[in-house]
């Protein structure tokens, strides 16, 4: 458990978003694209990594409510990468531009002091 103490939070963020990404990713291949075996086998590791991700989220040392502004706008971004690695798909000018207004609101949340 050192080795998570000491872990930045930008860090936990990263793995969080990547493994529910990638859980979800996997899972709607398995929905859509697979049969059988090999569908319940995609769709139970991507509910791991969908496990892994509630772990990592709340493992973050950061109060909670700071936590889920920097994972949302952390969240956006992982998450065009991996959809243009799993489905080839790259972001329209209009996500990109919600996106920016996602990022912005998660950093908002996260670091502006109250006076």
């Amino acid at each position: 458990m050192k080795l998570l103490a000491d872990m930045p939070i930008l860090l936990f963020l990263v793995i969080a978003t990547t493994l529910e990404v990638s859980g979800d990713a996997i899972i709607r291949k398995s929905l859509f694209e697979h049969q059988g075996l090999a569908r319940l086998g995609l769709f139970a590791g991507g509910a791991v990594l969908l496990a892994g991700y509630g772990t990592f989220l709340n493992l973050a040392p950061l109060e909670f409510g700071k936590v889920v502004g920097l994972y949302i706008a952390t969240l956006f971004v992982v998450w065009q990468v991996i959809t243009f690695f799993a489905f080839r798909t790259l972001p329209t000018f209009p996500v990109m531009l919600g996106g920016s207004l996602i990022v912005a609101g998660g950093l908002i949340v996260s670091f502006w002091k109250a006076a």
